[in-house]
């Protein structure tokens, strides 16, 4: 118990107060720290390959695993934005991409084959493509729902078609600090941003 002594303007804690205050906090941090575990993602690199060479790219459109149909531009734009921010390639503006893929009335990524590709590549003068695929996406709502986002990417040589890294993961705006003090959520924008910064920082560039 904890109280204040008017005599001398002191708190006073009596014994075992103290002890049990730090097993209440203990308890906190470790409940936080192992509640807000997010699931880790799966990520390839091919072995013994050296990255280097990679100087430019091109962000092709991203596939669409969901019911909304405009998720796919919009993870598209924040990868493009994330990828410069990283400094780690130079990128190839979208709109030229874009321009590119239907003069050679390239609509989907199945008929993204080597051939193509090598031709592609040659066209916008890049060493690799990152290609993604949106898994799923819910924006969450209501008291207890919180934004989920699952994302694949893949960075592919653009003359042999090889697939050099490549990375799936998993996140939501889940947060046992949030619940505890009624803090807002992330939302699905600072969701997707958040796991696509992690994704493009695990290229070894």
């Amino acid at each position: 118990m904890v109280y204040f002594n008017p005599i001398n303007g002191t708190i006073v804690m009596q014994r075992g107060t103290m002890k049990n205050l730090f097993i209440l906090v203990t308890a906190i941090l470790i409940l936080c720290g192992c509640s807000d575990k997010q699931p880790e993602s799966a990520i390839f690199l091919r072995e013994g390959l050296d990255l280097a060479y990679v100087e430019k790219v091109a962000i092709l459109p991203f596939e669409n695993l969901t019911t909304d149909e405009f998720v796919g531009r919009r993870v598209r734009d924040i990868a493009f934005t994330e990828v410069l921010a990283s400094k780690k390639f130079e990128v190839v503006d979208k709109g030229v991409v874009d321009a590119v893929l239907r003069e050679m009335a390239i609509s989907g990524q199945d008929a993204l084959d080597a051939p193509v590709l090598k031709i592609l590549g040659k066209r916008l003068g890049v060493n690799a493509f990152l290609s993604g695929t949106v898994n799923n996406i819910e924006g969450g709502g209501g008291a207890l729902s919180y934004p989920e986002v699952s994302i694949t990417m893949h960075l592919i040589d653009s003359e042999t078609a090889q697939v050099l890294w490549r990375s799936t993961a998993y996140r939501n705006g889940y947060s046992v600090m949030n619940r505890m003090f009624d803090l807002d959520p992330m939302d699905e924008f600072e969701v997707t941003l958040s796991l696509l910064k992690d994704m493009i920082a695990s290229i070894p560039k």
